[in-house]
């Protein structure tokens, strides 16, 4: 069975040494001391290996059981959620007027990626609640946020949302549940919603959907969408349950990975709901938590990709195969472990620069958005926003195809589920689906967040980018390994702006063409960045007399793998969208 080490040393190089959380003016992270936040990541990352772990081969092979309208979940799983809940975990970053711990969203983040690392099915119930917990904060009355969220906050209750209808997923203007005023300002909702995360199970006494709908009699399409608060359970006066309210789970999906965790079809009949937010302005409510909800999931790409490696990284220390081509390492032995082999190296140095670059790129993420929310600061809010495509979209994409590298590692082995590499691959799968596809994903990067607000957003990034290695160079190695490949990186990603701005203009398809290659050559200078950003900071260590000259040495090496063979794919990013439209737009639809 896999195991699981959680990267605690790793997360507090990054918060205190490259991100320096202390010495930020965001409210809170005067708090977040190496011996507070450590003491953090210690407990966490326990609960990770001893709790969640075991469990995770568990869910994978049972699955939810649905039986006469009820969801079981896998065994294990209600007494793991109990401790769960009972260790405070589940408000970690939540207000304590609500029964949360008020700890900075980069906190969360970091012990997130543990759980969802250990276990990504188990995790997403508590994950999907506190996002519906979220967006009640942010746009509940005080009567709504009284009633639900010391429930949800303590995962008493937890939480769904409710988006996609069999007939329309993306394309939300086209959904059909309808919302009917009632005298007491409720709403009947009636409808159908599929692929629902958590919409039915066993662990919670009450489950609160937030369902998207369109009131009678409102404007067509997106314009006419509305966010609704729809309790499973009716909630009475004094917070007591009372009766079942006309929401019930259909079917369980059977899928590709996940299994643990229930994705439901949610049938609405006549439901009672509560408008949450305007009227009409659901899609601005649900945005509210995108960003939030969107680095969780670029998150959960990185996580399957670190347990990956991890395991792949012991098995090819482990396994014997071959010799090496330069002398016999293992001369005690029928053969060398697998990890002389150059191929096997390459596989295992691309897999482990992009977990620790991704971590960075997540936790500095993270830090954009406590500074948004903690201090309403609006450049970094912007500058979040502009990224978290890149977040969600490159690091599911590259984050599943390092589970496959890692199950490749194993060879037949990886293939035959007694060794458990499949499961990581499968249940990587889903993020690159969920949360809006991920080409939907790269439309969003080129269509809208580049020109957001007159294109401020990506002119911040380039000064950003720009401004560091001017006030960072000067020291001969760093600046060879890392700082000019950065620029020659961030060279080629205005390059492909200015190709947008030149021809999207005249044909959007020029820009659309090459959407996805900009997602992914803006994610690899956003990762060539942050291992710039922690070569300075390993550089600084070893300058300094660290004791663990081996760790630093080893961010260096790994750093400069990233940047010499991974960050040039922005040249071939930039060739690509050079070639414009007319090569993907070429075959009419019937000549495919």
């Amino acid at each position: 069975m896999p195991s699981y080490t959680a990267p605690t040393k790793d997360m507090q190089f990054l918060l205190h040494d490259v991100l320096n959380v202390t010495g930020s003016q965001t409210p809170g992270y005067d708090e977040l001391e190496a011996e507070f936040t450590g003491a953090v990541l210690e407990e966490a990352g326990k609960i990770s290996s001893e709790v969640l772990t075991p469990l995770n081969a568990v869910g994978d092979s049972e699955g939810c059981r649905f039986e006469n309208g009820v969801v079981y979940t896998p065994t294990g799983f209600k007494d793991a959620f109990e401790q769960m809940k009972e260790g405070g975990w589940t408000g970690l970053d939540m207000p304590e007027e609500y029964g949360g711990q008020n700890m900075p969203y980069v906190l969360g983040t970091a012990v997130g990626e543990m759980f969802s690392a250990s276990n990504q099915a188990f995790t997403m119930y508590q994950g999907l609640t506190h996002g519906a917990a979220s967006a009640i904060l942010a746009h509940g009355s005080e009567q709504q946020k009284n009633t639900y969220l010391p429930k949800m906050v303590a995962c008493e209750w937890t939480g769904t949302m409710n988006l996609t209808e069999p007939h329309c997923g993306t394309d939300l203007g086209l959904m059909r549940t309808k919302a009917e005023p009632q005298d007491d300002g409720s709403y009947k909702i009636t409808g159908q919603k599929i692929f629902i995360s958590a919409g039915e199970h066993d662990m919670a006494d009450n489950i609160i959907h937030l369902v998207l709908a369109k009131i009678t009699g409102g404007p067509e399409g997106i314009k006419g969408v509305s966010l609704f608060i729809v309790p499973k359970f009716h909630v009475n006066g004094d917070g007591s349950l009372g009766a079942r309210n006309g929401v019930a789970c259909g079917k369980i999906e059977e899928k590709m990975g996940i299994h643990g965790n229930s994705t439901c079809v949610m049938n609405y009949d006549g439901a009672t709901g509560y408008l949450l937010g305007e009227e009409h302005k659901g899609m601005r409510a649900m945005f509210t938590m995108m960003n939030e909800a969107r680095l969780g999931v670029g998150m959960q790409g990185l996580a399957q990709a670190e347990v990956a490696y991890q395991n792949a990284l012991e098995y090819a220390k482990d396994r014997l195969q071959g010799r090496d081509v330069t002398g016999v390492k293992n001369p005690d032995g029928p053969a060398d472990p697998l990890i002389v082999h150059p191929d096997i190296r390459r596989s295992l140095m691309e897999q482990k620069s992009f977990a620790e670059g991704a971590r960075a790129f997540i936790l500095w993420g993270a830090t954009l958005i406590d500074a948004a929310h903690r201090a309403g600061d609006k450049d970094a809010d912007g500058l979040v926003s502009l990224v978290t495509p890149v977040i969600k979209g490159f690091l599911t994409d590259i984050g599943y195809d390092m589970t496959v590298k890692a199950q490749q590692v194993y060879g037949g082995h990886g293939y035959i589920e007694e060794w458990g590499m499949s499961q990581f691959t499968r249940d990587a799968r889903i993020a690159m689906i969920y949360e809006g596809a991920n080409g939907v994903q790269a439309l969003d990067l080129v269509g809208r967040k580049l020109a957001q607000d007159g294109g401020k957003h990506v002119m911040a990034f380039f000064e950003l980018i720009k401004s560091f290695i001017k006030e960072n160079s000067g020291d001969e190695a760093i600046d060879r390994d890392f700082m000019e490949p950065l620029k020659n990186a961030s060279k080629d990603l205005q390059a492909a702006g200015m190709y947008f701005m030149a021809n999207g203009m005249k044909n959007p398809n020029n820009a659309l063409a090459g959407s996805n290659d900009f997602m992914h050559m803006f994610g690899h200078v956003c990762l060539g960045y942050m291992w710039a950003r922690i070569a300075l900071a390993a550089k600084a260590a070893l300058d300094g007399g660290a004791s663990d000259v081996a760790f630093y040495e080893t961010k260096l090496a790994t750093g400069r793998y990233y940047m010499a063979r991974q960050l040039p794919m922005t040249t071939t990013h930039l060739a690509r969208i050079e070639t414009g439209a007319e090569p993907v737009m070429a075959l009419d639809a019937a000549n495919f």
